[in-house]
């Protein structure tokens, strides 16, 4: 008699819904000390401390996915433990049911009430099945995550898994517990209960199609479309059709969950291996193996009765087949706690949404058994990660892939042109499911990977039929549900069998039939499909009352929808077959692309006699049989259960298969296997089960495995797992690899280091729940090999690009860019992300290569040259022949972009790279932006962005968080950090005026003088000399020490030799040449001083004070001069009028002028403007002092100039915003190409400068346009006349000038090179007393002050100076002292 559904208890809430109760003669309770699940038989309900209720290891009601400690221990242990526990979940029992639920009579359904009765689910909960909470907080939508980032990919493992079903599942397991490192490759993405689409939008997102279109009997045509990670995976072929599943888990997250064993007469059947078909038991031990993990059931006789399960039971009893009915077992869960793996487990909802995901955590997949465990055990994981081919490696194998994450598939033509790739170093098992492992080994095979000839033959549909009983006489309830319902419990999508399979000669003859279930995605379109499918065949028979009820019912479900308890759709049972089919289908590449061919092995007699057994099931219960959608429309079936392709051979060689008994994988057609190449999952099925296939898959993996373990010596822990903390850390990792040589014990110390480094990051963010962003980026250009390159220059990169060009020597990079914290990206100075994927470049030995944890830097202040934004490039990358080489690579955008938006494109655009040898530790400090100097350089070009790749790098921007909201906020904080700064540097003469800074910034080289002395001049004026002593001697002689003097311009002192901003000054060149250096500060210097009206006619005295003291304190030898624009002319006055005698001079080195000063065209222009003489305007103005500094605080007319020299007339590369450098620029000239400078010096220019009183200035605007220095006014007499210049004899005379000089005309050196050549004579000799030099790519003073003078200029004045100190024999040789290391370790080739 059946009873009434007993009051639930409150263990028994499913988010909110109402759970059918367990069997009441089991209570689960969880041992706190082992976290072992324990079964207490028993019949009360109560036990001597109260009610039962699920608990946990803190002994707390049952939750999902607890937070408790995963074990006793935290820390982490190696995988092989020394004291292993036993756990049912891993050993083997004569059991097959963990126990057996006493006989209940079953209940009769509650009937729904009121307006609920329409309703999708009946009366909805307050929680829904959809949204579960993994955490305490119901509002944090938190689940598990066991995949990694594939920024987390390391570069090999000891074992490579390839797909994440069941047969995958089993090898990441079970390798996992030997203490290998275990990489898991998944097409698909992670996603668990709670993420699963319910409705038809949702669904069809999640919707991938591909293969052979082919209706009938054309020819058909390539289709494809849809998200290529997407859970559901349409594969068209000619003759059939399957479905498959990608996600972490495979195809376990959407079966039907029936686990049936193979009946003995199939596994007999010739075309299995001998091994097998000759000792049919042997998998029993295996299908032992995998009911432990997977525990399957039947479903509970105690819980409420299932209309689709009673019907069939009535439609095999009509059959004849009553004997052999029967519940199938299911991997559903039917009761709480943790699963044998220790993953906490809900009791099923009965939703029958197996199909396309089920949200309430009663589903048993591989994630929640086979995969949690691996991931338990050390194993890692990587998401929409499609592996393409595999090939053999001198160790191991190498296993590519098309890294589909971070939006990469809208470069379609690179996807999977440009491929990742991973090294197995012992083992790769393929485990993607029968048609993408086939499809893996096919395209392997054409790449070079020998293997039998039969792969892609012999594959199967299992004989899958599809078919509905449309519109019975009765309820059937087989429709799908979002949301639980108390009142009209779906089940699980199959739940009852009929099983057909013995009493057949012919083993082939076999089949089963199952009833089943229609998501509710599908639920709205089904009706309609039904009513319009060809080839329908009704009920016989039937009285005009029964047609007009049928025909009522069918317009109710149209009116009220498919869950009208009274319509056609309620009243529809789903058919599902499995049987034999020929196997004879074949699997080939077409174009790259998999095709599947079934033409002509459907066995259409025996498809016949099936579906004419389902018109009599049907006719029974009063429907209509409706065949599928795909067999009404194209002729063809649809398969859940595709098999073979890579099938075991019969005899054990590759003529008659592709793999052995155990999946080894053959060598050609012979019978030797590759060592550790083995298949694992429903590919190397020889046949047709006729059954539901995935306990045998599970089976043959766990026999495969094993095998590959034992003949490793390698041992499977069968230690249990406890209660799993799925947030938590894994209790296990796998045992150290200990590599022998120190090349690769550096490499694997600096891949642990980055990973320790990249996982921090993400951490960091994912515990603060920060909301990140990223994109994909192709560039392409060429790249020529050289070593000889080493120059970091644009004339060097477009030499480099010309050449590449020519020889055809083309490159390209596909990379991802991921920040996982917006915030943090935009506010550190770095605005660091994270690259990976790869580069290729055949010029280059190794390519292509893999890019894993690289750098990527987003508009950083560049240091090379000011007013510069860098977005800069820096990762080390792993050829496929393992070596490993550095890449850097920069855009650069400064102010040639400004106001011009076609120059923009191209600076950011446009890539400088330099490719050189990978150096350990490099790139260990983030922060320092030259490290990849220190390699040797293998190569350089260019790469540019195309513009259509541009428009694709725009849709893969994307941004991640973890709601709506925090995805807007971070693309909005991006794209406004991105606008801001393109906009400072597109605006830039309209940005905000850049004012000195109160703190020092970038001094990297403090040269302080070792002694600074106060210098008297004759009329009484003080200023002052500062001596720097030589750091090295040559020979190491101390007596070889020569006195060298340097005279700096006006405005300046001492700090344009002693620059501290650059690395290598010019007071560090010389001293380490073997010079005493003085520098003298004089009276139109950086002194204070210089406010007294002082000219370069006066400053002559003190450079000869300068002078008498050297001598009078050091001996009386003659001293080399260097002297800088006004200091020379000041230096070359007291020569020509005799105030410095000309025989205390041993040689002149005069930068950019000496004699005959000569105004650039800008400067002549500002001397020859207006009524009013520019020194007089500004005195009227401002006074008789002008400071090249300035500040904010100014008073009116200095903030108004300010403001109006930002309109200075410069060329556009020439654009800046420093205060200071405009009003240098005023007073002077522009000093120097921007270029030259780096971003230290130019920001704190204003440290280097003084001012310019107005009565120099006006002197000066004197000599420059007459062309001759003179004397102080108001006579301003000609010093240059033939008496004066005879002083000069016998004074070698070198003069240097910058091409771009912007204050002096080239003129100047040249007009007194000509009058020292005809006085004197001496032009053109070898050796001789006068040289001319023009040096191309400098101003004014960036010749001293430059960050690369110590390379363009320093030298060929120090072999002047040599050549006229020390003779012309004397060759320099170079100290070794830090800044040889800092030159041959590339720290100063900018």
């Amino acid at each position: 008699m059946d009873t009434l559904l007993p009051e639930p208890s409150p263990a028994l809430q499913i988010n909110g819904a109402i759970s059918p109760p367990p069997t009441p003669s089991v209570n689960i309770n969880i041992d706190a000390t082992e976290g072992i699940l324990r079964s207490v038989e028993g019949h009360d309900s109560h036990d001597k401390d109260g009610p039962t209720e699920s608990k946990t290891l803190n002994g707390t009601k049952g939750s999902l996915y607890n937070r408790a400690p995963a074990s006793p221990s935290p820390t982490p242990s190696p995988s092989s433990s020394p004291t292993p526990r036993p756990a049912a979940t891993f050993t083997e029992d004569d059991e097959t049911h963990e126990y057996d639920p006493p006989q209940r009579h079953q209940t009769h359904p509650i009937p729904p009430y009121g307006i609920h009765e329409n309703e999708v689910g009946g009366p909805q909960t307050r929680s829904r099945t959809k949204i579960r909470s993994y955490t305490d907080d119901k509002g944090d939508l938190s689940f598990p995550r066991l995949s990694k980032p594939v920024e987390l990919l390391r570069g090999s493992y000891d074992v490579v898994v390839i797909g994440s079903g069941y047969g995958g599942g089993v090898a990441a397991s079970r390798m996992a517990r030997t203490g290998q490192s275990v990489c898991v490759l998944e097409r698909g993405r992670e996603k668990w209960p709670g993420e699963y689409p319910t409705g038809t939008v949702d669904a069809t997102k999640e919707l991938h199609f591909s293969g052979t279109l082919a209706p009938g009997i054309t020819n058909g045509k390539m289709v494809e479309g849809g998200d290529p990670t997407g859970m559901y995976h349409m594969f068209f072929g000619r003759g059939q059709n399957a479905v498959v599943c990608n996600g972490l888990g495979g195809t376990s997250l959407m079966n039907a969950n029936v686990f049936m064993e193979a009946d003995e007469k199939t596994l007999s059947m010739k075309a299995w291996p001998p091994e097998i078909r000759n000792n049919v038991h042997v998998l029993n031990k295996y299908y032992k193996k995998a009911e432990k993990v997977l525990e399957p059931e039947t479903y509970p006789d105690d819980w409420p009765s299932l209309p689709k399960l009673n019907m069939l039971q009535k439609q095999a009893e009509s059959l004849g087949f009553g004997d052999k009915f029967r519940k199938v077992r299911q991997t559903t869960r039917f009761r709480n706690g943790p699963n044998s793996c220790g993953v906490e487990m809900s009791p099923s909802a009965l939703t029958g949404q197996d199909c396309t995901g089920v949200n309430d955590g009663s589903k048993t997949t591989t994630l929640v058994t086979y995969l949690a465990d691996a991931w338990n055990w050390g194993a890692e994981m990587f998401c929409e990660c499609e592996v393409r081919y595999v090939e053999k490696a001198e160790d191991g194998y190498r296993v590519f892939f098309a890294w589909h994450g971070r939006n990469r598939g809208f470069f379609k033509a690179n996807l999977h042109g440009d491929l990742m790739w991973v090294h197995a170093k012992k083992a790769v098992f393929l485990g993607a499911g029968a048609i993408a492992s086939t499809e893996i080994l096919l395209r392997s095979k054409a790449m070079g990977l020998d293997m039998s000839s039969m792969v892609g033959q012999n594959m199967s549909g299992n004989g899958d039929i599809l078919a509905f009983g449309y519109n019975t006489d009765e309820n059937v309830n087989a429709i799908g549900k979002p949301v639980p319902s108390p009142y009209k419990p779906i089940g699980p999508t199959i739940t009852g069998v009929i099983d057909c399979r013995d009493g057949h000669n012919n083993p082939l003859d076999g089949y089963v039939i199952e009833e089943g279930a229609v998501p509710h995605a599908l639920a709205h379109v089904l009706q309609a499909m039904l009513d319009l499918m060809p080839g329908s065949t009704p009920p016989s028979g039937e009285t005009t009352i029964q047609r007009t009820q049928a025909a009522l019912a069918r317009f109710g479900s149209r009116f009220l929808g498919p869950y009208f308890k009274n319509g056609a759709v309620e009243r529809t049972q789903v058919y599902l077959i499995m049987s034999h089919d020929s196997n004879q289908a074949v699997l080939t590449l077409q174009d790259d692309k998999p095709v599947l061919e079934f033409l002509g092995v459907a066995r259409s007699h025996h498809v016949n006699y099936l579906n004419n057994i389902l018109k009599q099931a049907t006719e029974a219960v009063g429907g209509t049989l409706v065949q599928s959608p795909f067999y009404a429309l194209m002729g063809q079936e649809v398969t859940v259960h595709p098999i073979g392709g890579a099938c075991m051979a019969r005899d054990n060689t590759g003529a008659t298969g592709v793999t052995n008994h155990v999946g080894a994988v053959f060598i050609g057609n012979g019978p030797e296997t590759y060592d550790g190449l083995i298949v694992t999952d429903a590919a190397v099925i020889p046949t047709a089960l006729g059954a539901n296939p995935f306990a045998t898959i599970t089976a043959l993996a766990e026999r495969a495995v094993e095998a590959y373990a034992d003949s490793k010596y390698l041992t499977i822990s069968d230690e249990s797992n406890g209660l799993l903390d799925l947030f938590g850390e894994p209790q296990h990792v796998p045992k150290p690899d200990n590599p022998t040589e120190e090349k690769e014990k550096e490499w694997a110390l600096e891949e642990q280091d980055s990973l320790s480094a990249a996982n921090e990051v993400i951490r960091s963010a994912d515990g603060v729940k920060a909301s990140g962003m990223g994109f994909t980026e192709v560039m392409s250009g060429f790249v020529h090999a050289n070593k000889k390159l080493y120059e970091d220059n644009k004339a060097t990169y477009e030499l480099a690009y010309r050449t590449a060009k020519s020889l055809c020597e083309g490159a390209r990079f596909f990379l991802s860019v991921q920040a996982f914290n917006t915030r943090d990206m935009i506010k550190h100075d770095q605005h660091r992300g994270l690259l990976t994927g790869t580069f290729v470049c055949p010029a280059i030995p190794g390519s292509p290569f893999m890019v894993q944890r690289g750098e990527f830097n987003l508009f950083i202040l560049s240091h090379k040259a000011p007013g510069t934004r860098n977005l800069t490039y820096d990762f080390d990358m792993t050829g496929v022949n393992g070596r490993k080489l550095h890449f850097h690579g920069y855009k650069v955008v400064d102010s040639s972009v400004a106001l011009a938006p076609v120059q923009f494109w191209k600076s950011t655009s446009t890539l400088y790279v330099t490719i050189s040898q990978y150096t350990p530790g490099a790139s260990k400090d983030l922060d320092d932006e030259d490290a990849w100097r220190q390699g040797e350089v293998v190569a350089k070009g260019i790469m540019n962005i195309q513009p259509a790749d541009f428009f694709s790098e725009i849709m893969t921007m994307s941004p991640t968080g973890s709601n709506i909201l925090k995805k807007m906020a971070s693309a909005a904080s991006f794209l406004t950090f991105f606008t801001r700064k393109s906009l400072a540097l597109f605006l830039a003469p309209l940005t905000p005026l850049q004012y000195p800074t109160q703190t020092y910034s970038g001094f990297v080289n403090n040269t302080l003088p070792d002694q600074s002395i106060a210098i008297y001049a004759s009329d009484n004026v003080c200023t002052r000399m500062h001596v720097w002593e030589p750091t090295s001697y040559p020979d190491n002689d101390l007596t070889k020490v020569q006195n060298l003097f340097m005279i700096p311009g006006a405005s300046v002192d001492h700090q344009i030799y002693a620059l501290p901003t650059i690395p290598f000054n010019a007071v560090n060149y010389f001293t380490r040449a073997g010079y005493r250096v003085f520098v003298t500060v004089h009276r139109i210097g950086q002194l204070m001083v210089a406010e007294n009206m002082w000219t370069t006619y006066d400053a002559r005295l003190d450079i000869k004070a300068c002078l008498e003291y050297i001598r009078k304190d050091y001996g009386p030898e003659k001293v080399y001069t260097i002297a800088h624009c006004m200091g020379s002319v000041a230096f070359s006055t007291g020569l020509l009028d005799g105030t410095i005698p000309a025989s205390w001079i041993k040689g002149i080195t005069c930068s950019q002028v000496f004699m005959n000063p000569i105004w650039g065209a800008t400067n002549m222009a500002k001397v020859m403007a207006g009524p009013i003489p520019m020194d007089k305007l500004y005195t009227m103005l401002a006074g008789t002092w002008f400071s090249c500094s300035t500040s904010r605080d100014d008073g009116l007319v200095q903030n108004a100039l300010n403001q109006v020299l930002r309109l200075y007339p410069q060329s556009r590369r020439e654009i800046c915003n420093n205060a200071a450098c405009h009003r240098t620029s005023l007073v002077f000239g522009r000093c120097w190409n921007h270029s030259n400078l780096n971003e230290a010096t130019h920001r704190q220019i204003d440290r280097f400068f003084g001012g310019v009183n107005m009565r120099l200035l006006n002197l000066l605007m004197r000599q420059g346009s007459q062309g001759h220095v003179m004397t102080n006014g108001p006579l301003f007499e000609d010093l240059t006349t033939p008496e004066n210049v005879a002083r000069l004899k016998g004074i070698p005379i070198m003069l240097f000038v910058g091409r771009d000089n912007a204050v002096l005309s080239p003129e100047a050196t040249e007009r007194t090179y000509e009058i020292l050549c005809d006085t004197f004579g001496g032009a053109g000799e070898e050796g001789g007393d006068y040289k001319r030099r023009v040096v191309p790519g400098y101003g004014h003073l960036d010749p001293w002050m430059g960050r690369n003078a110590w390379k363009d200029i320093y030298p060929f004045v120090r072999e002047e100076v040599d050549r006229v100190v020390r003779g012309d024999k004397y060759r320099f040789e170079e100290p070794d002292d830090r800044f040889a290391k800092m030159v041959h370790g590339g720290e100063l080739l900018y």
